[in-house]
């Protein structure tokens, strides 16, 4: 077959380009430091990369969410704590005025200063806030829940928090399950107090067949013993003695509730964060590009680019111009 000079011509051409895109692409991962900078580098890889930036945003939100919701549950078992230990005082304030030698009407009623000040500290507490959100009041987040007089006005909204994928968790406790010992006998509808659950729609889910249990509640009990004490009611101090300890007992349950909430939370936050160093190992590796390697081909392309530009200088026939020079 006879070769022409159109075809020397552009077999050194192809040569070179090829040569000259290898070196372009090589230059490009070494200034990146990144094997795939355009879909066209890898299409599979590519659509893996963006998939797992679609999933690391995702894990971002859902750990900014987990910490929020770590802050509300830490901040609301220190508050059950508090008010724990203030029911868990009022308690030896009224054993030891019930049943004391030395106690009187006088020392009742010098006492009772003491538990005013249990109830205002109650009261404090149970209006704690994050920021300018209320932990305790339900979905009413933007009133004290409680106020001066121990009234409850805030709701029993469950505020969740999507903490991984179609994972959701509540952050905080409503007051009237915190405060209360029966809290269903303190969720009032347009017909009266019942005793059952509120389906999505309203619809009640479980009607009372029997009367409600007494309910207990920490703002009205500290105050009876007050009230006791003051009267120098011995039997009326007694009384609050089994009532102050069903609602310690609930303050302890509502803690354990909230602490087995902050495992789980702890544990999602965990698996998260283990998931995103996996992740990211993966996208490393279809990625970024191996520096050594980088240099090393691009050297090597370089020579064969240089090889090409001598080779062609012997493909290619002189002509009449290279002899006139």
């Amino acid at each position: 077959m006879r070769v022409t000079e159109h075809m020397n011509f552009n077999t050194v051409r192809d040569t070179i380009r090829r040569s000259k895109e290898r070196m372009e692409l090589l230059q490009r991962q070494a200034a990146t430091l990144k094997k795939l900078n355009i879909p066209s580098d890898d299409p599979i890889g590519a659509a893996k990369v963006l998939e797992i930036r679609t999933d690391r945003v995702n894990n971002q939100q859902f750990h900014v969410n987990g910490k929020m919701a770590e802050t509300y549950l830490e901040n609301t078992d220190q508050a059950l704590s508090e008010l724990a230990d203030i029911v868990g005082r009022a308690k030896e304030i009224a054993l030891g005025q019930s049943s004391g030698a030395s106690a009187n009407g006088a020392t009742r009623a010098n006492v009772a200063e003491e538990v005013l000040h249990l109830f205002q500290q109650a009261v404090s507490v149970s209006n704690r806030r994050i920021g300018d959100r209320y932990i305790f009041g339900g979905y009413k987040i933007d009133k004290p829940p409680v106020d001066v007089e121990g009234n409850y006005f805030g709701d029993d909204g469950q505020m969740m928090a999507e903490i991984a994928r179609d994972v959701y968790l509540s952050v905080n406790v409503p007051g009237v399950e915190a405060f209360n010992t029966d809290p269903k006998s303190q969720i009032k509808q347009p017909s009266g107090y019942w005793n059952g659950l509120c389906g999505p729609a309203g619809d009640m889910l479980e009607l009372a067949d029997e009367p409600n249990k007494e309910n207990i509640n920490i703002f009205g009990e500290v105050q009876n013993l007050r009230i006791a004490l003051l009267a120098n009611d011995v039997d009326g101090i007694r009384n609050t003695l089994e009532r102050l300890d069903d609602m310690q007992s609930r303050l302890v349950a509502m803690r354990a509730k909230v602490g087995s909430r902050l495992n789980g939370l702890q544990n999602t936050i965990n698996s998260i964060e283990r998931q995103n160093v996996v992740q990211a190992n993966l996208s490393s590796s279809l990625e970024d590009a191996d520096v050594a390697q980088v240099v090393s081909d691009l050297a090597k392309e370089e020579t064969i680019f240089r090889g090409a530009l001598a080779s062609s200088q012997k493909l290619i026939q002189p002509t009449l111009m290279d002899f006139l020079k």
